[in-house]
Protein backbone atom coordinates (compact mmCIF):
# COMPACT_ATOMS: atom_id res chain seq x y z
CA UNK A 1 0.00 0.00 0.00
CA UNK A 2 2.73 2.20 0.84
CA UNK A 3 4.61 1.66 -2.29
CA UNK A 4 1.19 2.29 -4.19
CA UNK A 5 0.68 5.67 -2.19
CA UNK A 6 4.34 6.74 -3.51
CA UNK A 7 3.86 6.14 -6.58
CA UNK A 8 0.41 8.11 -6.93
CA UNK A 9 1.80 11.03 -5.51
CA UNK A 10 4.65 11.06 -8.17
CA UNK A 11 1.91 10.46 -10.43
CA UNK A 12 0.35 13.97 -9.70
CA UNK A 13 2.39 16.09 -8.30
CA UNK A 14 5.90 18.02 -9.89
CA UNK A 15 6.71 21.45 -8.41
CA UNK A 16 10.04 22.49 -7.09
CA UNK A 17 12.34 20.70 -9.65
CA UNK A 18 15.77 22.02 -9.35
CA UNK A 19 17.76 20.97 -12.19
CA UNK A 20 17.57 23.18 -15.73
CA UNK A 21 16.86 20.76 -18.41
CA UNK A 22 14.31 19.69 -20.84
CA UNK A 23 13.63 16.51 -18.44
CA UNK A 24 12.82 19.52 -16.00
CA UNK A 25 11.19 21.83 -18.58
CA UNK A 26 8.32 19.31 -19.34
CA UNK A 27 7.87 18.16 -16.09
CA UNK A 28 7.19 21.85 -15.30
CA UNK A 29 4.75 22.35 -17.51
CA UNK A 30 2.98 18.72 -16.43
CA UNK A 31 2.94 20.60 -13.08
CA UNK A 32 1.45 24.20 -13.98
CA UNK A 33 -1.73 22.27 -16.07
CA UNK A 34 -2.59 20.19 -13.40
CA UNK A 35 -2.28 22.77 -10.21
CA UNK A 36 -5.51 24.48 -12.70
CA UNK A 37 -7.47 21.50 -11.90
CA UNK A 38 -10.12 22.24 -8.86
CA UNK A 39 -10.01 18.28 -9.05
CA UNK A 40 -8.72 14.92 -10.24
CA UNK A 41 -9.88 11.39 -10.99
CA UNK A 42 -7.53 8.67 -12.13
CA UNK A 43 -8.42 4.74 -12.82
CA UNK A 44 -5.30 3.24 -12.85
CA UNK A 45 -3.71 0.04 -12.89
CA UNK A 46 -0.66 -1.16 -11.20
CA UNK A 47 1.69 -4.10 -11.74
CA UNK A 48 4.33 -5.49 -9.38
CA UNK A 49 7.26 -7.63 -11.65
CA UNK A 50 10.58 -9.76 -10.03
CA UNK A 51 11.46 -12.00 -12.86
CA UNK A 52 14.17 -13.30 -10.11
CA UNK A 53 11.41 -14.45 -7.89
CA UNK A 54 8.76 -15.17 -9.99
CA UNK A 55 6.39 -12.99 -9.20
CA UNK A 56 4.06 -10.65 -10.95
CA UNK A 57 0.83 -9.22 -9.55
CA UNK A 58 -1.74 -6.86 -11.06
CA UNK A 59 -4.36 -4.88 -9.81
CA UNK A 60 -6.60 -2.36 -10.71
CA UNK A 61 -7.64 0.89 -8.59
CA UNK A 62 -8.67 4.73 -8.84
CA UNK A 63 -8.43 7.82 -6.74
CA UNK A 64 -10.00 11.25 -6.67
CA UNK A 65 -8.60 13.89 -5.53
CA UNK A 66 -9.29 17.75 -4.87
CA UNK A 67 -6.85 20.01 -2.85
CA UNK A 68 -5.80 18.04 -0.12
CA UNK A 69 -8.26 15.38 -0.15
CA UNK A 70 -8.54 12.43 -1.69
CA UNK A 71 -10.34 8.97 -2.08
CA UNK A 72 -8.61 5.58 -2.68
CA UNK A 73 -9.57 2.42 -3.60
CA UNK A 74 -7.30 -0.30 -4.09
CA UNK A 75 -6.88 -4.19 -3.11
CA UNK A 76 -10.24 -4.20 -1.87
CA UNK A 77 -9.24 -1.40 0.47
CA UNK A 78 -10.92 2.21 0.78
CA UNK A 79 -8.96 5.24 2.46
CA UNK A 80 -10.41 8.79 2.90
CA UNK A 81 -8.38 11.33 3.77
CA UNK A 82 -11.10 14.57 4.57
CA UNK A 83 -7.53 16.96 5.24
CA UNK A 84 -6.80 15.73 8.77
CA UNK A 85 -7.77 12.29 8.89
CA UNK A 86 -7.01 9.50 6.84
CA UNK A 87 -9.93 6.87 7.47
CA UNK A 88 -8.73 3.30 6.18
CA UNK A 89 -11.54 0.82 5.42
CA UNK A 90 -11.44 -2.54 5.24
CA UNK A 91 -14.18 -4.33 4.48
CA UNK A 92 -12.83 -7.80 4.84
CA UNK A 93 -11.58 -7.56 7.78
CA UNK A 94 -14.99 -5.25 8.58
CA UNK A 95 -12.60 -2.63 10.49
CA UNK A 96 -11.72 1.04 9.65
CA UNK A 97 -8.39 2.85 11.36
CA UNK A 98 -8.91 5.96 12.17
CA UNK A 99 -5.14 8.30 12.24
CA UNK A 100 -4.28 11.76 12.08
CA UNK A 101 -2.48 13.12 9.71
CA UNK A 102 1.28 13.13 10.11
CA UNK A 103 3.52 14.90 7.38
CA UNK A 104 6.47 13.18 7.93
CA UNK A 105 4.82 9.60 7.59
CA UNK A 106 5.75 8.77 3.77
CA UNK A 107 2.34 6.60 3.88
CA UNK A 108 0.24 9.92 3.71
CA UNK A 109 -0.58 11.80 1.14
CA UNK A 110 -0.07 15.79 2.91
CA UNK A 111 -0.17 19.69 0.96
CA UNK A 112 3.95 20.08 1.58
CA UNK A 113 4.24 16.30 -0.53
CA UNK A 114 2.49 16.92 -2.55
CA UNK A 115 4.15 19.91 -3.65
CA UNK A 116 7.81 19.13 -3.04
CA UNK A 117 8.38 15.20 -3.15
CA UNK A 118 11.06 15.52 -5.66
CA UNK A 119 11.98 18.78 -4.90
CA UNK A 120 15.36 17.85 -3.74
CA UNK A 121 15.97 13.89 -4.16
CA UNK A 122 16.38 13.14 -7.97
CA UNK A 123 18.34 14.46 -10.78
CA UNK A 124 15.79 14.82 -14.41
CA UNK A 125 17.01 13.79 -17.73
CA UNK A 126 14.97 13.46 -20.77
CA UNK A 127 14.73 9.71 -22.23
CA UNK A 128 13.00 7.73 -24.68
CA UNK A 129 9.42 8.65 -26.80
CA UNK A 130 8.14 5.91 -27.92
CA UNK A 131 4.46 5.86 -30.03
CA UNK A 132 2.20 4.06 -27.98
CA UNK A 133 -1.41 3.40 -29.17
CA UNK A 134 -1.30 6.12 -31.10
CA UNK A 135 0.15 8.51 -28.89
CA UNK A 136 3.51 9.83 -28.59
CA UNK A 137 4.91 9.35 -24.84
CA UNK A 138 8.01 11.11 -24.34
CA UNK A 139 9.53 10.03 -20.90
CA UNK A 140 11.75 11.15 -18.21
CA UNK A 141 14.11 9.50 -15.91
CA UNK A 142 14.44 10.36 -12.31
CA UNK A 143 17.76 9.17 -10.99
CA UNK A 144 18.11 9.38 -6.93
CA UNK A 145 20.93 11.48 -5.94
CA UNK A 146 20.77 8.98 -2.48
CA UNK A 147 23.25 6.28 -3.15
CA UNK A 148 20.96 4.67 0.15
CA UNK A 149 17.91 4.62 -1.76
CA UNK A 150 16.07 1.70 -2.79
CA UNK A 151 15.25 3.04 -5.96
CA UNK A 152 17.54 3.10 -8.87
CA UNK A 153 15.31 4.82 -11.21
CA UNK A 154 11.82 6.33 -11.79
CA UNK A 155 10.78 6.37 -15.73
CA UNK A 156 7.69 9.15 -16.24
CA UNK A 157 5.96 8.33 -19.26
CA UNK A 158 4.07 11.67 -20.33
CA UNK A 159 1.32 12.43 -23.29
CA UNK A 160 3.50 14.63 -25.10
CA UNK A 161 -0.17 16.33 -26.90
CA UNK A 162 -2.20 16.92 -22.91
CA UNK A 163 0.80 17.46 -20.98
CA UNK A 164 -0.89 14.09 -18.50
CA UNK A 165 1.08 11.26 -17.27
CA UNK A 166 0.67 7.80 -19.25
CA UNK A 167 2.46 5.66 -16.58
CA UNK A 168 5.09 5.29 -14.20
CA UNK A 169 7.90 2.95 -14.14
CA UNK A 170 9.61 2.35 -11.08
CA UNK A 171 13.18 -0.03 -11.28
CA UNK A 172 13.96 -0.76 -7.62
CA UNK A 173 17.95 -2.09 -6.80
CA UNK A 174 16.28 -5.58 -6.19
CA UNK A 175 15.15 -5.58 -9.60
CA UNK A 176 11.34 -5.45 -8.63
CA UNK A 177 9.70 -3.39 -11.40
CA UNK A 178 6.77 -1.93 -10.29
CA UNK A 179 4.55 0.12 -13.19
CA UNK A 180 1.35 2.42 -12.96
CA UNK A 181 -0.47 3.01 -15.80
CA UNK A 182 -3.34 5.59 -16.22
CA UNK A 183 -6.55 4.36 -17.54
CA UNK A 184 -7.99 7.33 -17.64
CA UNK A 185 -7.77 10.83 -16.51
CA UNK A 186 -10.68 12.97 -15.56
CA UNK A 187 -10.77 16.28 -14.35
CA UNK A 188 -12.84 18.82 -13.04
CA UNK A 189 -15.81 16.81 -12.37
CA UNK A 190 -19.16 17.23 -10.37
CA UNK A 191 -18.39 15.97 -7.15
CA UNK A 192 -20.49 15.32 -4.18
CA UNK A 193 -19.97 17.35 -0.95
CA UNK A 194 -19.78 14.41 1.44
CA UNK A 195 -16.93 12.10 -0.91
CA UNK A 196 -14.10 12.84 1.50
CA UNK A 197 -16.47 12.81 4.04
CA UNK A 198 -16.41 9.56 6.54
CA UNK A 199 -19.93 8.56 8.01
CA UNK A 200 -19.69 6.15 10.90
CA UNK A 201 -23.47 5.03 10.39
CA UNK A 202 -22.70 2.83 7.62
CA UNK A 203 -20.21 0.77 9.28
CA UNK A 204 -21.95 0.01 12.66
CA UNK A 205 -20.28 -3.73 12.31
CA UNK A 206 -17.09 -2.77 11.96
CA UNK A 207 -14.31 -2.34 14.73
CA UNK A 208 -12.92 1.41 15.24
CA UNK A 209 -9.42 1.34 15.81
CA UNK A 210 -8.27 4.90 16.65
CA UNK A 211 -4.20 5.48 16.55
CA UNK A 212 -2.94 7.80 18.39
Amino acid sequence: MKNILTILIVLISFNGIAQTNKGKQLLTEVSNIVKKYENISIDFKYTLENTSENIKQETKGDVILEGDKYKLNILGVTRIFDGSTLYNISPEDEEVTISKSNNDDEDSITPSKMLSFYQDGYTYAMDIEQNIKGRKIQYVKLTPIDSNSEIKYILLGIDSQTKHIYNLIQIGKNNTKTTLTVNSFKTNEPLSKTLFTFDVNKYKNYYINKLD
